[in-house]
């Protein structure tokens, strides 16, 4: 039982290092639209420099870019929302704590491909035995 048990936390303990490597991957992917978002700020504030002596007024440039910084931004803050719930969720496993919250993003991660659906699976697969379970159950005291 006690190899059982060993296995279990090598295993957490792997899940946990590769949440933190997913997680840190997807705060620098939420980075890309940054370049959307300064395009868009360039739109608004100075239209003349993209207008290239096209005809477009510079209202209909302004409305151009708040698409793009609103669309930037949304991007982002979901992005980084999403890498800091990976990095949770493996402080979460390291620590035996929040079995739901686990599970949750183990099955949110699945939409990312092609790593967060490789550490989706098996981090649900890790879940779901119910020796994994008593782990996070007997490092629960209510606090």
């Amino acid at each position: 039982m006690t190899e059982l048990i060993k296995q279990d936390e090598d295993h957490l303990r792997l899940l946990s290092i590769f949440h933190y490597i997913v997680g840190g991957l997807s705060a620098l992917f939420a980075c890309f639209p940054i370049i959307h978002l300064v395009m868009g700020l360039v739109l608004i504030f100075a239209p003349h420099q993209m207008s290239n002596g096209s005809k477009e007024s510079p209202e209909a440039m302004a409305v151009m870019g708040w698409f793009f910084v609103v669309f930037a931004a949304i991007m982002i803050l979901l992005g980084w929302t999403f890498a800091v719930c990976m990095i949770l969720a493996g402080r979460f496993l390291a620590r035996r704590r929040h079995y739901t919250f686990c599970f949750v993003m183990a099955a949110v991660g699945c939409i990312f491909m092609p790593f967060g659906t490789i550490l989706g699976v098996f981090t649900i697969i890790v879940l779901l035995r119910p020796s994994v379970k008593g782990l996070f159950a007997s490092h629960w005291d209510g606090k």
